[in-house]
């Protein structure tokens, strides 16, 4: 065990939440090998009822779960609950998965024996998650992973640890192994290390592109490793024409600003028919200017609440400054309310004319806005990116809807409803820069094992035909 400390802070206060040594990435490994058998041994219906046990575990520290993942990340109470109960929800999830997407097929012919088709687990798994949703996104790998019968190693983000290390907790009270599953603290060097260890035999990433295409780079000669890649989207969010102008504003501010902006699902730009521009700003800047923008623990509860840190904040009052200089018009200035603390305005800026936009992720509370006058201009606006995650449509007819879905380069594509807040019962995923086509939520179970073809008599029986005398 390593003397460097990694400290959790509170983004809402500030106060140091908690702290833990970083741990040794070759004894995490070499622990996680030795007990993948045993537990890759045991019948799949005990490995499914020990994550069942796992789900009550959560059940029964529910509160104080969503209490923890509050003051970690800052969101607001009501959120922290909604994540616990995905927690919850994703085994039986996974188990119909499994079911579905890895099952055993059997195939009988008298002569030719059976055709069978199986799943094998990988081996060892190395779970790295991100800080937005600290406990369901990492265990949407670390379930379906488990219950294919590997072991997992958990390295959860640095600025969230402790959420990390309550969520292994359940599992071993649950009567998972303790070296089935692991929590690993550590930062970039100790992520580095186990992506590129010899005994890790997949990665399950969640998080920035950047690291994503890192990770890439670095096992792009190792095609022994299965990797998938979540790396988050610039997403559009397209209005066209509809008389329901306040529902419209209301799934602009939805898509943008819940999680005060930090899903990788979030709308990033708004590309917008120019009839509809003045009554649907004019609501959004209405709706924006009631939020509520609050510690996760205040009353009446905040719509949104701080990003992660002041490195954070700092990084995207500098973009919305950048967008700006560069030919941007503030329609909503971007602010920090609470002096040094994290808390976020949310910014809204028109760049249709901006001399130049960035094709990047901008993860916050921040939202382009790009006037187009025909259909065919949105569609190719929206497609104007590298990412490819998400994508909707407000309003126009089922035939522009059929348009759009036809042409967007997206893995999550809606209609009359918001990017965000994909369904775990659905593969969730998309193109480009945002994955490597290793879909996760329903999907999960395709790259937590892997398919075995065999044929098979009980009795060797053979004969030789053309070419023999």
């Amino acid at each position: 065990m390593s003397e460097t400390q990694i400290i959790s802070y509170e983004p809402a206060t500030g106060a140091e939440l908690w702290r833990g040594a970083v741990g040794d990435v070759d004894d995490a490994v070499a622990r996680a090998r030795a007990a993948w058998p045993q537990w890759a041994a045991q019948p799949l219906a005990n490995r499914i009822e020990l994550l069942r046990r796992f789900a009550n575990e959560v059940r029964k520290v529910q509160d104080d779960f969503a209490a923890l993942i509050a003051r970690e990340t800052g969101k607001p109470l009501w959120e922290s609950r909604t994540e616990v109960e995905a927690v919850i929800a994703k085994v039986e999830i996974s188990v119909r998965a499994y079911a579905e997407r890895t099952g055993q097929r059997k195939l009988d012919s008298a002569l030719q024996g059976t055709a069978a088709l199986r799943h094998k687990p990988h081996g060892v798994m190395a779970v790295l998650g991100p800080y937005n949703f600290p406990a369901h996104l990492p265990n949407g790998h670390i379930i379906p992973a488990l219950i294919a019968g590997n072991a997992v190693v958990l390295k959860p983000s640095e600025k969230t640890p402790a959420t990390g290390e309550m969520l292994v907790a359940c599992f071993h009270r649950a009567g998972v192994p303790q070296d089935v599953v692991q929590f690993l603290l550590g930062g970039p060097e100790e992520g580095k290390a186990l992506v590129a260890h010899d005994g890790v035999d997949g990665v399950l990433f969640t998080g920035s592109a950047q690291v994503g295409i890192a990770i890439n780079r670095k096992l792009a000669s190792n095609p022994g490793k299965i990797v998938a890649l979540e790396m988050g989207g610039n997403n559009p969010i397209v209005v066209w024409n509809t008389p329901l102008v306040q529902d419209a504003a209301t799934l602009i501010v939805q898509s943008a600003f819940t999680t005060a902006g930090q899903r990788c699902t979030a709308a990033r730009r708004l590309i917008i028919n120019s009839a509809m521009y003045e009554p649907v700003l004019e609501e959004v800047k209405r709706l924006t200017d009631r939020m509520i923008i609050g510690a996760p623990f205040d009353e009446p509860q905040p719509f949104m609440g701080p990003v992660i840190d002041s490195d954070t904040a700092d990084q995207l009052t500098e973009s919305f400054l950048y967008l700006i200089s560069h030919g941007g018009k503030a329609i909503r200035h971007m602010r920090r309310p609470q002096g040094d603390l994290p808390f976020l305005t949310p910014g809204i800026i028109d760049t249709t004319g901006a001399l130049d936009r960035p094709d990047v992720e901008l993860f916050g509370p921040l939202l382009q806005v790009v006037r187009v006058d025909d259909f065919d201009q949105a569609i190719a606006e929206a497609n104007n990116t590298r990412f490819g995650l998400s994508a909707s449509l407000v309003g126009g007819t089922p035939q522009e809807y059929n348009r759009l879905w036809a042409n967007i380069r997206a893995g999550i594509v809606n209609w009359n409803r918001p990017t965000n807040g994909a369904s775990s019962a659905a593969p969730f995923g998309g193109v480009g820069l945002s994955g490597n086509h290793r879909p996760a939520a329903f999907y999960a179970a395709d790259y937590c094992a892997y398919p075995v073809a065999s044929t098979e008599m009980e009795q060797p029986r053979a004969s030789v035909g053309v070419g023999f005398s």
